[in-house]
């Protein structure tokens, strides 16, 4: 080794259990290589290779680091190396001190041998490593015999946590059927010891509950299926606990383990099945129509989507559609409902076959055959004591106004559906035949013309008929029956209001002087057509004729001119009108025409009061005075 003027360095002993080491403290260069002071060929070897061109006499040191190791959780002091310079002769002329992390409370330095203490146990998950400097002082000239060192010293891992799984907890759902080696989920635990230092941290998983459906692979805690075809309607949930272990699963380390929940999925690997081969329901024959038969269920082992299903029914040869059948999407049942009315007496009994089918099927799982299931229903028609029924729903006849008191205007029928087919009594609502103008056969039904009937005051009657049976429950039902009274010629025709015709002077032959028209209460099928003539007479009429017009009115005509009020105020013409009836009946009117002194446009401005007033001897102006002292009189009176 060279000699001890031209270099000196730090020597560093390292104690541990079992174990000690000698440690040579590297020093840097300023070269920047690091040099064994041990030796002085390789420092020198160093320094020409990064080009010096000469050696000094004393290096200049640089910092240099250095690792000590002290066990964790080792409760004892002990010493865990040594620290000293090749400056020390063991004169104890050096004074060795120790600073940084821990110096004092964790480590401690002997300042004349160097030896390094630990002093409390330390735990390497709170602190892996101390960073601490290290210095020798001449204790005569109290000057540094080296440049303050820095030393690192570690904490060494043993085996003391167990490892924790994390994101616990874990569940995990899988489709049922699904094929070995499918993956259910991945466990993950931690271990805070040192991966770096032996097996401390090194993980194993394995399997403890679970088998042989589930395995889990050792390195990487993935879980995977090991069992085929699970089906999730023989079980639906599996607990798989899954251990791991440090130390590789050597004796020795620490375990830990978790539970992870693996849930079945549903798939459609099941169809539906009807659990009898006849369902038998009764139904009264009055039933509503929409009411509830029954019910029926095909069982489905599976659930939600795949369990959804469809029923339908096959009607009998009849295929009467008497009944539906419709899901209930709450139960998945099929309800079946009454499409169409009953009755015991026409059928007694109804047979169908009814289908059940999956809404979603999948082919993978089982045939499209395998997704349909069929039965048998039977229903049974109850008999009900049924009111009597009337052969129509309603009647309607036609009765001439003229018929005699007695004639039959027709005959209502009912019976009694029931098999007991009870005896039935007819009768009459009062409160429907106000007039009394039919009665009715109890025992037969006949309605009779019971008082006679005039078509022109109710042209319409409408007769309540009830049925009611003589034994039992005195069942009854009710029928309209609607009577039309035809109509007969038994009315004349007359004019259609009291006409009040005038004649202007000067008017000349030729002119119309009114137009007449007729009516009649009758109502003839054809309608009305009346012919208007004069009373014949030996001599033609000079003054007027009447023409008939062809379209039920007639005109009154001048057959002269110079009509003047002094030759004559009023002229009386009897008219004669006749309808078309069989026989035809004729009314005869007189109609009085008044002359009357007509502005220029033809209008007559008394309305015939003048001449009213001529025909009785006085003047115009004398009869309105006349008649103004009569309302005044009578204003008194009634004062």
């Amino acid at each position: 080794m060279g000699s001890a003027e031209e270099m000196h360095g730090w020597t560093v002993k390292m104690s541990m259990p079992s174990v000690l080491a000698m440690v040579t403290v590297f020093s840097m260069i300023p070269g920047g290589v690091l040099s064994d002071m041990r030796g002085t060929q390789g420092l020198e070897a160093q320094q020409l290779a990064q080009g010096s061109t000469q050696l000094h006499r004393r290096l200049k040191r640089g910092w240099i680091w250095k690792q000590l190791f002290v066990p964790e959780e080792d409760p004892t002091p002990r010493v865990i190396g040594q620290l000293k310079s090749d400056y020390d002769r063991g004169e104890f002329t050096i004074k060795y001190i120790l600073s940084g992390e821990g110096a004092g409370d964790v480590f401690e330095i002997d300042e004349y041998s160097g030896e390094i203490r630990a002093l409390k146990k330390l735990d390497r998950e709170e602190k892996a490593f101390y960073v601490l400097q290290a210095q020798a002082i001449n204790r005569r000239s109290n000057e540094p015999e080296e440049p303050q060192s820095e030393f690192i010293i570690k904490v060494q891992d043993i085996n003391d946590n167990v490892p924790q799984f994390l994101n616990e907890p874990y569940v995990s759902s899988i489709p049922e059927m699904c094929p070995t080696g499918t993956t259910v989920a991945q466990v993950t635990a931690t271990d805070a010891d040192d991966p770096m230092f032996g097996n401390n941290a090194k993980l194993i998983y394995s399997i403890l509950q679970g088998e042989p459906y589930f395995s889990v692979e050792p390195k990487t805690g993935i879980i995977l299926t090991s069992w085929p075809n699970m089906d999730r309607e023989a079980r639906e949930q599996y607990l798989v606990v899954v251990q791991v272990k440090d130390m590789l699963g050597l004796s020795g380390g620490y375990s830990s383990s978790t539970t992870v929940t693996v849930s079945l999925t549903d798939v459609n690997d099941n169809g539906p099945t009807f659990q009898h081969h006849l369902y038998t329901f009764a139904v009264p024959e009055n039933a509503a129509v929409g009411t509830t038969v029954g019910r029926i269920m095909a069982q489905d082992g599976d659930t939600g989507i795949n369990a959804r299903m469809t029923y339908s029914l096959e009607h009998d040869l009849e295929e009467s559609s008497t009944f539906v059948i419709k899901t209930d999407p709450m139960t998945q049942e099929g309800v079946v409902l009454l499409a169409k009315p009953l009755d015991y007496e026409t059928k007694r009994r109804f047979v169908m076959a009814a289908e059940a089918v999956n809404d979603h099927v999948d082919t993978r799982f089982l045939t499209l055959e395998e997704f349909t299931d069929r039965t048998t229903l039977k229903i049974v028609v109850e008999d009900v004591d049924e009111p009597p029924v009337f052969l129509a729903a309603v009647y309607e006849w036609k009765v001439p106004e003229n018929a005699a008191v007695g004639t039959v205007v027709g005959s209502v029928s009912g019976r009694d559906t029931d098999t007991v087919n009870n005896p039935i009594r007819y009768s009459t609502d009062k409160r429907s035949d106000n007039t009394k103008a039919f009665k009715i056969d109890p025992n037969n039904g006949t309605i009779t013309v019971a008082k006679a009937l005039d078509r022109e005051t109710t042209n319409w009657h409408n007769v309540t008929v009830e049925a009611k049976e003589t034994t039992q429950n005195h069942l009854s039902s009710s029928v309209v029956v609607f009577i039309k009274v035809l109509d007969i010629n038994d009315n004349v025709p007359r004019l259609a209001r009291d006409y009040q015709p005038y004649i202007c002077e000067g008017t000349q032959a030729g002119e119309l002087i009114q137009l007449l028209s007729a009516v009649d209460p009758d109502d003839p099928v054809e309608g009305h057509h009346f012919y208007f003539s004069m009373v014949p007479e030996k001599h033609i009429n000079p003054n007027f004729t009447i023409r008939d017009n062809q379209d039920n009115t007639a005109s009154i005509v001048a057959r002269r001119s110079t009509f003047t009020r002094k030759d004559r105020t009023q002229y009386l013409l009897p008219v004669v009108v006749t309808d078309s009836g069989s026989p035809a009946l004729s009314s005869t009117s007189t109609l009085t025409i008044s002359v009357c002194s007509c502005q220029p446009a033809g209008h007559c401005p008394t309305g015939g009061v003048e001449a009213l007033a001529l025909s009785m001897g006085v003047s115009l102006q004398t009869l309105l005075g006349l008649l103004i002292c009569l309302v005044i009189l009578t204003a008194d009176l009634l004062s």
